[in-house]
């Protein structure tokens, strides 16, 4: 960085989870990690607010070259622990012959299944899946361990990429190595507050759509399918960000995209969990239909690429104005176009993320809600103070300043995250605290058992959003939630993602009253690769 007029280098890493720091943003002489919103001075490298520092390479500028000392860096690197267990001195499920656990795993319920297991054999066991011996963790030390090292030590595991290319999902979140870097960058610019900020009108836009939506569903007596409207929501959020298109499936009526998309998740994780890749062998009808969907996403994203190739053409100065352009005019680590194929992977992933694990993170806070009436009473106070006579927040300000909207989003993806799951690959012989983990060994991450658990959270098991705003006695380690991972690949669209509870929540209970339809018991947690609820019906009425 340059600082008081002289280039200033230190580390890559955020101290506190890892972050990639040149992902971060400039604010005057301070440098802010995306992450987390860590503060760093630019000159010294200190942590405002906190006892943190950067550590600090000695430079020089040699020509047109800059020269750094990395020796700062390498002495914690030089301490690296040492092995005292393998992975078959740890516990765990006994399974079959041959087949291990794996007719124990039923995919709807494998999250479920996997967390039962860690609390039956303790925060780090084996299981035998097929040919495959696995380490499951639920330690959040260990966790933290593994995705802070990625992509140097830990990979995504190595079926992820292949079963993601054949449905031409081949983006910045299954690709690896010199592939993900620049990738990355271009998702980080298009996600960025600086974009968020100059976007959010036309957010806001879109959730008076739906406003207007649920309007006519309280007025006419209709029972709402909520998970159905929120991913109308975020996929006309994410196709008008990333792509410049207002796709209006909210005032529109069946929707072909976002049922397309809904056939993609299921199959990953059917795929990603099968012991034999039978459908490249034979494709079965629900193949058959995952590649018509597939197909006809294809012809609409190629539309689009299309249109943002002759808007750059028509004028060789326009700046990229979204993420489908940026990714149009940008190069890949060999200074290259990418390949439409890439192209196509990129928007895929965009649409997919962007559309499932908020759409499910709301609609499981509006679950948790209708239990609590004292959490929506003061929910209510809030919103009734802070927007006034406005449905939406008028700004990305006003958003942002409804802390008890980002409570209620981190109690509900504490206890019911959507992404319970990582699966990580070692690229080579490692330890992982005191295991030692072979070259491509696998291990399973377990995210919720921690967050649940009283050691971490006072009272774990209650819905209690106001753990996030007040100090009390009350046990509270944010750091053993992590609903966006953590680390180098961090979810992208996090700072989105929260925008978008922020305004949805806001939305609907600042103008309506919310009922759930049925039992609680009866809405139960669905694994499609993300975790949604089984269905989610409520009653509207105005307030």
């Amino acid at each position: 960085m340059r600082a008081g007029g002289k280039l200033r280098v230190f580390e890559g890493r955020c101290p506190h989870q890892g972050a990639l720091l040149g992902e971060g943003e400039l604010d005057g002489d301070t440098l802010v990690c995306r992450n987390h919103r860590w503060r760093f001075d630019m000159t010294t490298g200190a942590r405002e607010g906190g006892p943190q520092c950067l550590r600090a390479c000695p430079s020089e500028i040699r020509g047109d070259e800059l020269f750094v000392d990395i020796a700062p860096l390498g002495e914690a690197a030089a301490s690296r622990p040492t092995a005292t267990r393998e992975i078959e001195d740890l516990p765990g499920p006994k399974g079959w012959p041959f087949v291990g656990v794996a007719f124990d795993l039923d995919v709807p319920r494998l999250h479920l299944t996997l967390e039962n297991w860690a609390r039956e054999y303790g925060p780090v066991y084996r299981v035998k899946v097929g040919p495959r011996t696995l380490v499951a963790t639920s330690d959040p030390q260990l966790i933290d361990q593994c995705l802070r090292a990625r992509p140097d030590v830990f990979r995504r595991d190595a079926r992820v990429e292949p079963v993601f290319a054949e449905l031409g999902v081949t983006g910045v979140f299954s690709v690896e190595g010199a592939k993900w870097r620049p990738q990355r960058r271009l998702a980080m610019d298009a996600l960025s507050q600086r974009h968020l900020r100059d976007f959010y009108a036309t957010l806001a836009k879109v959730a008076r759509r739906l406003h207007a939506r649920w309007s006519k569903a309280a007025q006419a007596g209709e029972i709402v399918d909520m998970p159905d409207d929120l991913m109308r929501f975020t996929v006309d959020v994410t196709t008008t960000l990333a792509f410049g298109v207002d796709l209006n499936t909210i005032e529109g009526g069946e929707d072909v995209i976002q049922r397309d998309l809904s056939l993609v998740f299921p199959t990953f994780a059917r795929r990603l969990n099968s012991m034999v890749p039978w459908w490249r062998y034979f494709r079965m009808p629900k193949d058959r239909r995952v590649d018509r969907a597939i197909g006809r996403l294809r012809v609409w994203i190629a539309e689009l690429v299309a249109e943002a190739r002759r808007k750059l053409a028509a004028d060789p100065d326009r700046k990229p104005e979204n993420f489908l352009e940026s990714m149009v005019a940008g190069r890949d680590g060999d200074g290259k176009r990418f390949s439409d194929e890439v192209l196509f992977g990129n928007a895929m992933t965009m649409l997919l993320a962007g559309e499932d694990t908020t759409a499910n993170s709301v609609a499981w806070s509006v679950h948790l809600l209708c239990d609590h009436p004292d959490e929506v009473a003061a929910l209510r106070r809030q919103l009734d103070e802070k927007l006034g006579d406005d449905i939406v927040p008028a700004d990305l300000d006003a958003a942002n300043h409804l802390d008890r909207t980002t409570a209620i989003a981190n109690e509900a993806m504490r206890l019911r995250p959507v992404a319970p799951l990582n699966f990580v690959q070692a690229n080579f012989e490692t330890v992982l605290g005191d295991i030692r983990i072979p070259k491509d060994g696998g291990i399973i991450v377990l995210g919720r058992i921690a967050a649940t658990d009283d050691k971490y959270f006072g009272e774990a098991d209650r819905f209690l959003p106001s753990r996030w705003l007040e100090k009390t006695a009350r046990t509270h380690d944010a750091s053993a939630s992590m609903p966006f991972g953590s680390g180098p690949r961090i979810c992208p669209g996090r700072s989105l993602a929260l925008v978008e509870m922020r305004v949805l929540l806001a939305t609907l209970y600042k103008g309506f009253e919310v009922e759930r339809v049925g039992r609680a018991q009866d809405v139960h947690e669905v694994y499609s690769f993300t975790v949604g609820p089984s269905e989610l019906k409520v009653r509207l009425g105005a307030r």
